[in-house]
């Protein structure tokens, strides 16, 4: 079993994608279901319509799952799990204040060392417990040997009693944090691999130490993912635009393309071209670098355009407001000059839009309108061109421009024979 755990905090971010991706085909790969995990316990952070907005997502890049989870449904599970802790003096509750808390932490960052909690509340006796009114929080005992995880990508990586410290797993107000609801829903979905970024490397030493303790036996493996870099080789926030998936979708990028890019980075593919169905044959994760992958619109913009060149002209059509494949293929000349659908569909529009026509040209405009809308249905560009060109009696410079702006808008563009073969059937719109 394997699972995608967003949380519908904000966008969808390319990191998260990428994720879902390789757990989608790992899933495919090993024919285990694959389940998305809503972790909506942030409450406060929690943004309505987000959970839907992701799973949209998916539908859209063609990741399927067994189920949808929402991690809020658990509550009862977690407190029942940490009872069960406190029961078996594995955890303990912690009295110590917000305040003094911190107090300790800025003590430790003027001492110049990392913070750790001293354990203060962690052998009070059972009457001071009891007794005590005051609000509390449940610590989870730090482990007392090294905790190894074996990471598919990262290789073995070990993490001392005190890095893995003793932390609280359920807050104030009864609320699991992250990484205890994370372990016991890890747990309670039989979930044998997990595959996420690796901003998360440091949970994973808390969550494997959450699951020990509470006897869970099964090994679940892990792979870790590097992070992306943006241009300038920092990593990608919600800062930058393109971090975003729906930003992408937005300016043209289509879901192929986006996958395609998301896969190839930090890999080691057959090609650079490929569909999501392709990669199911020969990706492998242990092929994944261990270095942070580079963020280059370029090379998503070169492999948007290859993906639209392949796509079937009505469906590209689509794209640009027509359900006409003589449409899509003239899309497919002006990929000479644009990468993405929003860029094709200002090409396309410009065709169809009123017309501004260089005061020099004007007048010869005029006749080519009044000579095109008289002219007869012509299947080649040369007879057509012929004969306006003959009846217009205009020629050089004052016929070939206005032509070209009065049939594309712009006074540059691919060669007018090419356009002519698609455009054919819809002259009589674009020139009046």
């Amino acid at each position: 079993m394997l699972r995608f755990a967003p949380s519908p905090t904000g966008d969808m971010h390319i990191g998260n994608l990428r994720v879902a991706l390789f757990n989608y085909i790992v899933s495919q790969q090993k024919k285990e279901d694959l389940i998305v995990r809503i972790e909506d316990t942030d409450k406060e952070r929690n943004i309505e319509g987000k959970d839907q907005e992701i799973l949209g997502i998916l539908e859209l890049f063609g990741i399927t799952y067994s189920q949808v989870m929402y991690q809020s449904e658990n509550y009862r599970f977690h407190s029942a799990m940490a009872l069960q802790l406190i029961h078996d003096k594995k955890a303990f509750s912690c009295f110590c204040s917000p305040e003094w808390l911190e107090k300790k932490r800025e003590e430790a960052k003027e001492n110049k060392e990392a913070y750790r909690y001293d354990d203060a509340c962690r052998n009070l006796p059972d009457e001071l417990v009891i007794d005590n009114l005051n609000p509390f929080t449940i610590r989870l005992a730090r482990p007392s040997n090294t905790i190894i995880i074996d990471d598919l990508i990262k290789g073995s990586v070990s993490f001392e009693p005190d890095a893995v410290d003793s932390f609280i797993i359920m807050r104030q107000d009864k609320t699991p944090t992250y990484n205890f609801a994370c372990a016991v829903d890890d747990m309670l979905s039989d979930i044998s691999l997990v595959i996420r970024g690796e901003d998360h490397m440091s949970n994973t030493p808390k969550q494997d130490h959450i699951r020990k303790s509470l006897g869970y036996e099964k090994n679940v493996q892990y792979a870790h993912l590097p992070i992306i870099l943006n241009d300038i080789g920092k990593k990608m926030s919600k800062r930058d635009d393109a971090s975003s998936v729906k930003w992408l979708l937005e300016e043209g990028f289509i879901p192929s393309a986006i996958s395609n890019y998301l896969i190839l980075i930090g890999n080691k593919p057959p090609c650079e071209i490929f569909d999501l169905k392709d990669a199911l044959e020969w990706f492998d994760l242990e092929n994944i670098s261990k270095s942070p992958a580079r963020f280059s619109i370029d090379l998503l913009r070169h492999i948007n355009k290859e993906h639209l060149k392949k796509m079937d002209a009505t469906e590209l059509s689509r794209y640009v407001g027509f359900a006409d494949a003589n449409i899509g293929e003239l899309a497919k000349i002006y990929l000479e000059e644009a990468s993405t659908t929003k860029e094709l569909k200002s090409k396309i529009t410009a065709i169809f839009a009123p017309k501004e026509i260089p005061q020099e040209f004007s007048d010869s405009a005029i006749v080519l309108v009044k000579t095109i809308k008289e002219a007869p249905h012509f299947e080649e560009y040369d007879e057509f061109k012929n004969y306006v060109m003959k009846t217009s009696q205009l020629k050089g410079k004052n016929f070939f421009k206005p032509l070209r702006i009065l049939l594309t808008g712009k006074e540059n563009g691919p060669d007018l024979a090419l356009v002519y073969k698609y455009l054919k059937n819809y002259l009589g719109e674009i020139i009046k």
